[in-house]
């Protein structure tokens, strides 16, 4: 029995919850309920991740074990309160997407089974100038959380090197994130290039332990960068995100000085409501100081490397080396 529909008050809203028994992890059994009231818990935090920007909701309407899917386009029972945004895709074609500017949207948006939620580095009133970098640490096989670890206490420096400062947070699952509040002045192409800079300045001065590398077969036991993050369209799940784990991990902000300390295990739909509550959101100032990009931009011209490759389902892009994995392109040559 997935139970009675409850109604949960947020930010002067009563938003309704359906089926709130409905099991969505079945290891600890958490139900949906469970979920609506994690995110009730860490609203504000969560808010500030996606307020004005144009979302992307991961739905799990049957729970973590059942079928999911990405909604990109604003379901057509959105509340009015609940703004959207239009945004153009790389092939050229447009949707409307959901803009939370209210708590009550992410209860809205759970109600819907959404457990993840995936915003655009850019708000609704300029799609087309991002307002943060996201630089991704993802660790390859054969490495693990403590490598990303390592590799983000290296990017930290660099960063502020060039007028930068970053802001890390777990993914959820074993990488990091790091993200950069930026002045919205420049393109997507742009701020791509920034984090390719930046990746390669990093993969030089660690000592062989980074990879700026597209390819799979050329990373080897490192972590990457992964640049393409930036490029339009492409998003990670938002601070406060639960994520489609057995153990309903979520995407946890951190304080520089705790990396070494913790574990993604640490941040759960249990644990973190309480750390929410004994340390507010750590991230709470991220937005209060913008920066250029105009350093990391020269660095990229310096380096006079070029740009690299896109997702394999973007369209040729111009400057964009091939495509051809490497161990292919000897064979045919």
């Amino acid at each position: 029995m997935a139970g009675a529909a409850v109604e949960l008050e947020v930010g002067g809203r009563t938003v309704r919850l359906s089926n709130p028994d409905k099991v969505y992890y079945p290891e600890p059994g958490y139900t949906k309920r469970d979920v609506a009231e994690y995110y009730l818990a860490v609203a504000p935090g969560v808010l500030r991740g996606l307020r004005g920007r144009p979302t992307t909701l991961q739905r799990f309407p049957d729970g973590v074990d059942g079928e999911s899917f990405y909604q990109k386009r604003a379901p057509k029972n959105v509340p009015e309160w609940l703004p959207t945004a239009r945004i153009a895709f790389p092939s050229g074609r447009t949707a409307d997407e959901v803009c939370p500017t209210e708590e009550a949207a992410v209860l809205w948006a759970a109600n819907l089974g959404c457990l993840t939620f995936h915003p655009w580095p850019v708000r609704r009133t300029d799609t087309e100038h991002p307002d943060e970098l996201r630089i991704d640490l993802d660790p390859q096989p054969g490495t693990d959380f403590s490598d990303a670890v390592r590799a983000a206490l290296q990017l930290r420096p660099l960063l502020e090197e060039f007028g930068l400062t970053g802001w890390p947070k777990t993914s959820g699952g074993r990488g990091l994130h790091v993200y950069v509040p930026i002045e919205p002045r420049w393109t997507f192409t742009e701020c791509r290039h920034a984090v390719i800079a930046l990746g390669r300045e990093l993969e030089h001065r660690s000592g062989g332990e980074v990879t700026t590398a597209w390819w799979k077969e050329e990373r080897g036991a490192r972590i990457l960068v992964d640049y393409n993050q930036m490029a339009r369209d492409r998003t990670i799940a938002s601070p406060y995100s639960l994520r489609a784990r057995p153990r309903a991990t979520a995407s946890a902000p951190l304080r520089w000085e705790e990396l070494e300390q913790v574990s993604p295990a640490d941040f759960t739909l249990r644990t973190l409501p309480g750390r929410f509550a004994e340390l507010g959101d750590v991230h709470a100032g991220m937005d209060d100081r913008r920066a250029s990009l105009d350093g990391a931009l020269e660095l990229y011209a310096h380096q006079g490397a070029g740009d690299l490759p896109y997702p394999p389902d973007f369209p040729k892009m111009p400057g964009e080396p091939s495509r051809v994995r490497p161990s292919r392109a000897r064979k045919q040559g």
